[in-house]
């Protein structure tokens, strides 16, 4: 009896471990991108500025309609299992589409130093990145900066324009059009005290006229 427990116990512990080692063998941004918008890489890490308008910016295009997920990848060892896929942002992106698209597809864009890969997508869409240029360097925060401005023109292409989030390429109508209704209202202000003047003046005249007669 003691052994079989004790054989029970060695076999409960590899279970309980084996999806872990499974885990971290695997691909990373598979397992992050099922609860969050963005995959970020892991040395060195992107700003917390650039992560901020990034997580802000992904989260405004699913308000929108626009679900899209991110995976940043500076380095082979971002990719896990796979790091042959390094330099080739369209196949990763055909590859970590179908880790998890368990319900459809849904927009997917990648971003390496060699550029982008996307799914889920239209072909019109998917040609909004035909001239963006390659991120401007090979750190995780050159790779960040690419992904907003690329992000901000696949949501665009595809008639989901994101707008009111500070620090994305085009997407500050937010507060532009705060201003139309104050303006507006200067306008409205600016008319009835005019009104409000004529109004005055015609009244003093009248009165002066009627004194004039009663003399």
């Amino acid at each position: 009896m003691a052994r079989l427990l004790t054989f029970l116990a060695a076999a409960l512990a590899v279970a309980a471990l084996a999806p872990l080692t499974a885990r971290g063998d695997g691909d990373p941004a598979s397992d992050v991108l099922l609860g969050e918008n963005v995959f970020y890489p892991y040395t060195p890490p992107v700003s917390p500025s650039l992560q901020k308008t990034l997580d802000a910016e992904t989260a405004a295009a699913g308000r929108v309609r626009f679900p899209i997920k991110v995976a940043l990848i500076a380095s082979p060892v971002d990719l896990g299992v796979i790091p042959d896929l390094f330099g080739k942002p369209q196949k990763y992106a055909d590859f970590l589409d179908q880790e998890i698209s368990f319900q459809g597809q849904q927009p997917l864009l990648v971003v390496m130093p060699a550029g982008y890969g996307v799914q889920g997508v239209g072909g019109p869409v998917e040609l909004a990145l035909t001239g963006l240029r390659k991120p401007a360097g090979d750190q995780s925060n050159a790779l960040a900066q690419a992904a907003i401005t690329a992000v901000a023109k696949l949501a665009t292409a595809a008639g989901r324009p994101i707008t009111g989030v500070s620090g994305v390429p085009g997407a500050t109508g937010g507060s532009g059009s705060s201003s139309a209704p104050l303006l507006a209202a200067l306008v409205a202000a600016a008319v009835a005290t005019a009104a409000a003047l004529v109004l005055l003046r015609r009244r003093q005249a009248a009165a002066r006229g009627h004194a004039t007669r009663r003399r």
